[in-house]
């Protein structure tokens, strides 16, 4: 279980505390929607979530199979959707991949990053694409 503090400090932002941590940070609703956009909204958190979720799960199983993938990054792209509702419709992940990745191991890690536990947990009417890239 992991506990999660809110507070909503006024002007559409809240401030967010992992209570184990203690790690805090602001939140602010989007331009698009009368906030200053100033911080992560709620949605681009759900964005974020989903490619720091995929490049964790492929590092745990690296971890477990002899595969660093130290220095992989992960670009997630939000499009929002408002009919008939607001609400997330795309997150499009492109996960660059360091050099040096065994090709015999690349479709594992794969599967292992399109099945990992946020991708499970999103609305199935999110449309997530996502693209693989390796420099060599």
């Amino acid at each position: 279980m992991v506990k999660i503090q809110m507070v909503y400090e006024g002007d559409l932002r809240c401030r967010l505390t992992h209570e184990l941590s203690g790690s805090s940070f602001p939140t602010d609703a989007p331009k698009d929607n009368m906030g200053k956009g100033e911080s992560f909204s709620p949605t681009d958190l759900v964005a974020s979530a989903l490619g720091s979720c995929m490049i964790t799960t492929m590092a745990i199983y690296g971890s477990r199979h002899n595969v660093d993938i130290k220095g992989a990054t992960a670009e997630v792209i939000k499009e929002m959707v408002a009919d008939p509702e607001r609400r997330i419709g795309k997150i499009t992940v492109t996960i660059q991949m360091p050099k040096g990745i065994d090709p015999a191991q690349r479709p594992a890690l794969e599967r292992v990053a399109l099945k990992c536990p946020v991708t499970k947990s999103l609305d199935p009417r999110i449309e997530t694409p996502t693209q693989f890239q390796y420099p060599d």
